[in-house]
């Protein structure tokens, strides 16, 4: 593990891994669902497996998240089903050419995804608000929170795709009236590194997780760790992976 790896995923405030632990010790075992050998969950039907729900945290969003697969990407390297896993109420998954209804008239929307013309987390307030008053009516942040500020978007779409893949997806006709958010630059740690990106193209689960780090300290408070636990399932794969490689000799 490099040391800008363990630096992004230390001091996480993840609920215990000792149900993954134990998981993991009584091996690959059936999708109830579909029957697959599958470790942790079943990628193919967004279901657990080996491990029941209270063994998992549940994370509750300021805002819903749609998430649109490639009709290519391959299940079983994808993270997104972590998120939908991880915050079941929020999060949907779409696979391509099926797309949520967006509708701006009623929602604040955004995709998140770099371009020329994308716009950072810190200028979404002044873009959905004309002389100081929203466009659409904003979203409070969490109920009992009386010093929080308000969240000018209510819905945000990732694209979970290889970056060789995305073409298909960001030209259509569909998605081009939304506007685009670019994150901060940070460097993944998903150790299925894509040939010939840098190494700054994040998995989806990584993005998700730093758009609503990046937009809870901007408009709700400052971040104590309230969105850590998206990374629940990745920082012990992370984790996992790393020690077979190093008693590989592969790290």
């Amino acid at each position: 593990m490099s040391d800008q790896e363990s630096s992004a995923l230390s001091g996480l405030l993840l609920a215990s891994h000792a149900p993954l632990d134990e998981a993991q010790r009584a091996g690959r075992m059936k999708c109830s669902r579909c029957g697959a050998s599958r470790m942790f969950y079943c990628y193919s039907c967004c279901a657990l497996v080996g491990l029941e729900p209270r063994d998992v945290p549940s994370v509750k969003l300021p805002l819903k998240i749609d998430i649109i697969k490639h009709p290519n990407e391959t299940d079983g390297k994808s993270t997104a089903v972590q998120a939908k896993l991880l915050a079941p109420q929020d999060v949907t998954i779409y696979t391509y050419p099926c797309i949520p209804e967006l509708d701006q008239s009623a929602e604040n929307i955004v995709l998140v995804f770099p371009g020329p013309d994308a716009m950072t987390v810190e200028e979404l307030w002044e873009y959905f608000c004309a002389d100081g008053k929203p466009r659409v009516k904003r979203l409070k942040a969490t109920e009992g929170h009386p010093e929080s500020h308000s969240c000018p978007i209510q819905r945000v779409v990732f694209i979970d795709s290889t970056w060789n893949q995305t073409t298909r997806i960001i030209t259509d006709e569909r998605l081009q009236a939304l506007p685009n958010v670019e994150l901060k630059s940070r460097r993944t740690c998903f150790w299925r590194h894509q040939k010939g990106c840098p190494d700054t193209y994040l998995a989806t689960i990584e993005a998700i997780y730093y758009f609503l780090k990046d937009l809870h300290s901007h408009y709700f408070s400052e971040y104590t760790g309230e969105y850590d636990n998206l990374l629940f399932f990745f920082s012990f794969l992370h984790k996992l992976i790393n020690k077979a490689k190093q008693a590989a000799g592969k790290l």
